[in-house]
């Protein structure tokens, strides 16, 4: 079993339910090779009904059968964007609050049988959805794994990918690739300022 979107880039997952969230943001277009998988109908729903599907098993709480629509898709793209502007807000410290959405979502706090309170996503349709990421990106703040999500620095690409390095440094979703593509061009940049000083 693995997440659809995130697959699509080879990248790192982030551990349980909190793939979730990186799932989301994987959703969006990359270059050539990934197309937008909120962009239709057909291959949001394939998306989603694949996606809480793996939640459920990872998470051990209920999914539901989420049917989109059109509409759907526009709070979904929205919700998506929301959690791009959330997570590149901890790179960028001087990011504007006001840029930042507000969570307007519920969700339900459950004791569990070893006396342990689960937060229990809750809503409907895309509501819920915006429930269950929410809750993902608060669990994986207080476990210290939320920095850890970050965004590909390739403008082109912008996987998420989970950062296992050990001093959190990462900044390309894949070195070989997006990685070696920018460092050969600041050489060459540099090269190119080089050959001007010295005419």
């Amino acid at each position: 079993m693995s997440w659809k979107a995130s697959a699509r880039h080879g990248v790192r997952e982030a551990p349980g339910g909190f793939a979730l969230v990186q799932e989301l943001l994987n959703t969006r277009p990359a270059m050539s090779y990934a197309p937008d998988l909120l962009a239709s109908v057909e291959d949001a729903q394939w998306w989603v009904t694949d996606a809480l599907g793996l939640w459920s098993h990872v998470s051990g709480l209920p999914g539901p059968t989420l049917l989109l629509s059109v509409a759907d898709l526009r709070s979904m793209r929205r919700l998506r964007t929301a959690f791009e502007h959330v997570v590149t807000a901890g790179a960028s410290p001087e990011m504007d609050e006001a840029l930042l959405p507000p969570a307007d979502v519920q969700v339900s706090l459950v004791p569990d049988g070893a006396g342990w309170v689960r937060v229990v996503p809750t809503g409907r349709g895309v509501r819920w959805l915006a429930s269950a990421l929410w809750a993902e990106a608060l669990l994986a703040q207080q476990a210290g794994m939320w920095p850890r999500l970050k965004l590909c620095n390739n403008q082109a690409c912008r996987a998420a990918f989970f950062d296992t390095s050990r001093n959190n440094s990462g900044v390309w979703h894949d070195v070989s690739t997006c990685g070696n593509t920018a460092n050969l061009r600041a050489f060459r940049e540099r090269r190119r300022m080089l050959g001007h000083e010295h005419q």
